[in-house]
């Protein structure tokens, strides 16, 4: 496999606040064409002072609706979190990886305790 590629998040959102998820659409889109092209890329998180879970559930969260786990896992690597945001970052993930295999089941979860179902 080739080399992979260090993205820093602060120069693709430009600033050290990852909080927005239009901010987590801009890391999205670069992970996508390295995913798309086969191509590992590794994440740095350097620099960033504050990451939310809206952030990562779009930036990382919902490659799991476009790519196996398997892709994610192969192609995209992160570094440079704090040990608090690996921790996010985990929970992210794990959630993301239980609603994108059934979604249809979760959304009726929701409705159910919600007294909507």
């Amino acid at each position: 496999m080739a080399e992979a590629i260090k993205k820093s998040v602060y120069q693709i959102v430009g600033t050290d606040i990852c909080v927005e998820t239009d901010d987590g659409k801009k890391v999205y889109d670069v992970i996508c064409e390295f995913i798309r092209q086969n191509k590992p890329v590794v994440l740095s998180f350097l620099n960033i002072t504050m990451l939310t879970s809206a952030f990562l559930n779009t930036a990382i969260g919902a490659l799991y609706k476009d790519f196996s786990e398997n892709d994610v896992k192969k192609f995209l690597k992160v570094e440079d979190l704090t040990s608090t945001d690996t921790v996010l970052l985990k929970r992210v993930v794990d959630t993301a990886k239980l609603y994108y295999k059934n979604p249809k089941r979760i959304e009726q979860s929701v409705k159910e305790i919600l007294g909507e179902g």
